[in-house]
């Protein structure tokens, strides 16, 4: 089993927020979006740690328009959507019946989308695509919107690096209609660089489960104040990821590297089998009388982290919601702290088939 000490992790820790505060040294760091509201401008309720994921929710649109608004009148308050996912307009059909069933405000929803690869870039790109969402969704205003990925890909099929005028570009949309902006599976270089510009991202939403913990870049944004999401809660539970074998990335020579080298996985492990079915998650839950999707989702939330796992049947629904019923021990903690060390795996990559580096300088695989 690979060690790694209390030392080097704290000395990794230091050089990286060290760094990421350097890179904005002259010029003031505003808080998070968040604080960029006027006066005459309500904030809604705070992020909640729970949340119900529309990625792959592969429905008819009303199964899908259905599924958003019994999660809401059931409980959740938090929708994540994205362009991307083509169902943004029948998830907005579902919030708003579920708003209706439940009695809610807008308030009392907080909803999250993001900005695709194509509407990266100008001011008027990245507003189109804003408009785009709203217009989808039925909704005057976000209270979170996210740059999907770190690159952007033209018309004409080039792609386009630069996040950061990407960035600039949403920190200029009106208040009105998004409350908040940060940044999706960004890798350390490309969060210090959105950081240059002054502007604190609110949250980084990143693929986050027992099998892929990334303890110190957790810990990294918790000493920035950034809020995190975890995408993928549940792990290679998604069928898109049951078909697939982790590929290792690759690191380059930069300091970013070097100093997250101490976290690259040992160059062979067991493959992963399904996170819900994994021996040490299935032997915590009978003992806390949880079931294995609410220990992982308990173990996310219990580190400060919005989860915002998908599921169709509404059984799942609902026990998702209460996984914070679920009480961990100490001593499971330590448990499923191996479990990320033995199975260590990250199931969301496209990068090789977009033909670009993602997550450099990140342990995962």
């Amino acid at each position: 089993m690979q060690i790694i000490n209390f030392l080097p992790l704290a000395f990794l820790l230091s050089n990286i927020i060290n760094a990421l505060y350097l890179s904005a040294e002259q010029h003031p760091i505003t808080p998070p979006s968040s604080a960029l509201l006027s006066p005459s401008q309500k904030q809604t309720i705070p992020q909640p740690l729970i949340g119900f994921g529309t990625w792959n929710l592969n429905l008819s649109p009303e199964n899908t328009t259905e599924a958003v608004a019994y999660a809401i009148d059931i409980g959740y308050r938090q929708i994540d959507c994205a362009a991307a996912y083509g169902n943004e307009v029948a998830v907005g059909q579902g919030i708003k019946e579920g708003m209706k069933r439940a009695g809610l405000g807008r308030e009392d929803i907080w909803v999250t989308s993001k900005l695709w690869n194509d509407h990266h870039g100008s001011y008027k790109n990245v507003e189109r695509g804003l408009n785009q969402t709203l217009q989808d969704l039925d909704l005057e205003y976000l209270d979170l919107y996210l740059i999907h990925w770190p690159i952007g890909f033209s018309s004409n099929g080039t792609k386009n690096p630069d996040h950061v005028q990407t960035y600039k570009s949403m920190i200029s949309l009106p208040k009105s209609r998004v409350l908040n902006i940060g940044v999706s599976n960004f890798s350390p270089l490309q969060l210090k660089n959105v950081v240059s510009t002054g502007t604190m991202p609110y949250a980084h939403q990143m693929e986050l489960h027992p099998y892929l913990q990334q303890s110190a870049w957790v810990a990294t944004h918790k000493a920035l104040g950034i809020k995190m999401t975890a995408y993928s809660p549940l792990g290679n539970t998604n069928p898109t990821y049951q078909s697939l074998s982790s590929t290792s990335l690759s690191f380059s020579s930069s300091q970013w590297a070097s100093w997250t080298s101490l976290f690259r996985p040992p160059s062979s492990k067991p493959k992963a089998p399904p996170l819900l079915q994994n021996p040490i998650l299935l032997d915590v839950a009978e003992q806390r009388n949880c079931t294995p999707a609410q220990v992982a989702l308990k173990w996310n939330m219990g580190r400060g982290i919005s989860v915002i796992p998908k599921s169709s049947h509404e059984e799942w629904i609902k026990e998702n919601l209460h996984a914070g019923d679920c009480e961990l021990t100490h001593a499971d903690l330590t448990r499923l702290r191996f479990v990320g060390r033995k199975w260590l795996s990250r199931f969301n990559n496209p990068g090789e088939e977009w033909g670009v580096t993602l997550f450099e300088g990140l342990e995962g695989v």
